[in-house]
């Protein structure tokens, strides 16, 4: 423990606890075992024990990538309170610097920024706001999560963000039919629409209640019996999946979204309820959970004996691997990782595509990329559902929202519709992002919303081939 090895006296030991998680907003998870964390909670608590040394510098890789809002929140409070009660240096990696500003847009991030090129290269080095307001066409188009303000510089050539009449202005306009399809807009939807009224049902769960006491019944048999279900997860959860639709699963952290694509899955026993209907195929949270092969060829190919090497090429080649094909995967960056486990679960033809966070890690480009694969894969007549803290992504993918809270589904509808229920969005612990609260407010229409979204996607250079 790191208190015991600096001596610190034992009746300073527990304070000290209290104070780190406090913090961090985790104060209610001290007496927890750190196996029943969800990903965002281990964040929390992870954050908390590097605090908790008040060390001199602080490295922190990505500390965000799995929060929700009050988690990102919680964590550039954490560090605004770390750097001024103790004064260490801190190194912050991060793609979405977009949600670590928050509303305080470029003043809320640190008043130095670093850009490394994907040579490794340094390509800016100074002030932060300098840095963006000079390069902010170059780091959007080439797939940087940006403030907002800074993007709608590069998109619009308007600087001021929302706060800027003109810019306002702008963005609207964005939303206005060119005459065109644009690519994942309103010709999309109306699409696949029509396609889900004439659809089947893939996927069924009828009153299920989950809790991780349950204990393993049959695995080829995901029909549990009545069991022990004190301190329930979740309870009463209804839901239907049909085919060709995309579906995303929301909710605060440890609200039950991770331990429910897993139920789904046939990987957690329900405690009570049924699951029934095709198979899914699931991308872990945690990429190496997922991973069986020694290189990233051969992960893409595991279990897909009749798959031909050009077919494994083009996979490579879709998810920006072929370069890695040696690679062992667990020698991979984080991104890279991410980008495996989606493209080797979309090599398998299931019916069913369970994701969870499937684009937690990524930058812009490659966030662009993932969505395009999962349309892709929905337009091929599969179901998709996914669980995701990105909010602008959820309203640029799914079609639909499975909102979860207070131990049960609260809502289940259309996804603009749903996001401007504010009455939900409390009772789940959920914040729309600048640019998306602007848009249901703004926008009359959900074409509008996702068109806009669309066109900021489409000056993203070099997303991917499905894009």
């Amino acid at each position: 423990m790191p208190l015991e090895n600096r001596a610190v006296l034992p009746d300073e030991i527990s304070p000290r606890i209290d104070r780190a998680l406090t913090t961090v907003g985790a104060s209610a998870l001290r007496e927890r075992e750190t196996s029943r964390l969800s990903g965002g909670e281990g964040q929390r608590v992870a954050l908390a024990a590097a605090l908790i040394a008040e060390p001199a510098l602080l490295l922190l890789d990505e500390p965000t990538s799995m929060l929700d809002p009050a988690g990102v929140a919680a964590v550039r409070d954490a560090l605004n309170e770390a750097t001024a009660d103790y004064g260490p240096a801190v190194v912050l990696v991060e793609h979405r610097i977009d949600d670590f500003a928050g509303a305080a847009g470029i003043a809320g991030l640190p008043p130095r920024a670093l850009v490394l090129g994907e040579s490794g290269r340094v390509l800016a080095d100074g002030p932060t706001a300098q840095v963006l307001e000079a390069h902010a066409s170059t780091l959007n188009e080439n797939g940087c999560w940006l403030p907002l303000e800074s993007e709608l510089l590069a998109v619009t050539g308007v600087a001021g963000g929302l706060r800027s009449a003109a810019a306002r202005h702008a963005v609207i306009a964005l939303g206005v039919e060119s005459g065109g399809v644009e690519s994942g807009g309103v010709g999309r939807e109306q699409e696949r629409s029509t396609a889900r009224d004439n659809a089947d049902t893939l996927l069924m769960a009828d009153e299920l209640v989950i809790s991780r006491s349950a204990q393993p019944v049959r695995r080829r048999h995901r029909t549990a019996s009545v069991v022990d279900v004190e301190g329930a997860i979740l309870h009463d959860v209804n839901l239907r999946l049909r085919r060709g639709e995309i579906v995303a699963l929301l909710g605060a952290n440890g609200s039950g979204k991770t331990s429910l694509l897993l139920t789904l899955a046939g990987l957690l026993p329900a405690a009570r309820g049924t699951v029934t209907g095709a198979r899914p195929g699931l991308v872990f949270q945690n990429p190496e959970h997922q991973f069986v092969a020694n290189t990233v060829r051969d992960e893409i190919a595991h279990g897909l004996p009749g798959l031909d090497a050009e077919h494994v090429d083009d996979i490579l080649a879709r998810h920006r691997l072929g370069h890695l094909a040696a690679r062992n995967p667990f020698r991979l960056s984080g991104g890279e990782k991410r980008r495996l486990s989606l493209a080797a679960m979309l090599a398998h033809d299931r019916p069913v595509l369970l994701a969870d966070e499937p684009t937690f890690g990524l930058d812009r480009r490659d966030t662009i990329s993932a969505i395009a694969a999962l349309r892709a894969a929905a337009a091929d007549g599969r179901g998709v559902l996914f669980a995701s803290h990105d909010l602008r992504t959820v309203s640029a993918l799914a079609d639909r929202v499975i909102v979860l809270a207070g131990g049960t589904v609260i809502a289940d509808g259309p996804t603009v519709e749903t996001l401007r229920r504010r009455n939900v969005l409390e009772r789940a612990g959920l914040s729309l992002p600048p640019l998306l609260d602007f848009l249901l407010t703004e926008c009359g229409s959900d074409e509008r919303v996702q068109r806009v979204l669309a066109r900021l996607d489409r000056a993203v250079s070099a997303a991917g081939v499905y894009a």
